[in-house]
């Protein structure tokens, strides 16, 4: 009998695995559809982020010792500004037309379909500007040394302003006007990622190890994967109830 029981046990463990993959694929890629169907919630962010840098140039003036000074922060400034203007698709649409409260009743884990809507996210909205951003480091004269760098930070820090920023979209969800207060419970937890990122940059200009800063954007990029999908979830049951 002990073999057979282990045969069942090891079955119904794959049968489970298999449904946990088929449902954070199928809201997944159910996000993404969604998302190219209204073509402007892909555009608006990416639009934003280029509109922003290329005003520095124009306001502060051609001077290249200036601009490439000031550029990691306005090119980080600008990505998490664009981050937070996507935000309140997230769940805000769900919420509207019922779905979210379908996938509250779901019977797959809450915190695996919010971990896929979160990738989803980043993927609309993070991957394009780690595209866009180096074109654009070209306008304000980034230091050669730093495009490396700027590309490492983006990877990293980008899927961590998607992770906290799903945290005070779930908290402000069933919130009709929540934008003010979305701003004031999300910017505090991305200034940790925009100091470090920045650091970063500054220190490849110089011709020196910046391992540290990355190391330390890694660890919350791993600390928000594990544990926001968590936060998220318990949010939405208490903002939907």
């Amino acid at each position: 009998m002990k073999p057979t029981s282990i045969n069942i046990s090891s079955q119904s463990s794959t049968e489970h695995s298999q449904s946990y993959r088929e449902a954070f694929l199928l809201v997944f890629k159910r996000d993404l559809t969604i998302a190219f169907r209204h073509k402007d919630d892909i555009l608006n962010p990416l639009l934003f982020f280029i509109i922003v840098i290329t005003l520095f140039p124009l306001g502060i003036g051609p001077e290249s010792n200036t601009l490439a000074r000031i550029a990691p922060g306005i090119i980080w400034v600008a990505a998490l500004l664009s981050t937070l203007l996507s935000l309140d698709r997230l769940f805000k649409s769900d919420h509207a037309d019922g779905s979210l409260e379908q996938m509250l009743l779901s019977p797959h884990p809450l915190f695996l379909i919010v971990l896929a809507k979160i990738i989803a996210h980043w993927c609309l909205t993070g991957l394009p500007l780690i595209f866009v951003a180096p074109l654009l480091a070209i306008l304000l004269n980034l230091n050669e040394n730093s495009y490396l760098a700027l590309m490492l930070t983006l990877l990293i820090g980008t899927p961590v302003l998607s992770f906290l920023g799903a945290i005070g979209v779930a908290l402000t969800v069933g919130i009709k006007k929540g934008g003010v207060l979305l701003s004031l419970l999300v910017l505090p937890l991305y200034i940790p990622v925009l100091i470090f990122a920045t650091s970063a940059i500054d220190t490849a200009a110089m011709n020196l190890p910046y391992s540290g800063q990355l190391a330390i954007i890694a660890a919350l990029f791993i600390g928000s994967l594990t544990l926001s999908p968590f936060a998220v979830s318990a949010a939405l049951k208490v903002s939907t109830n």
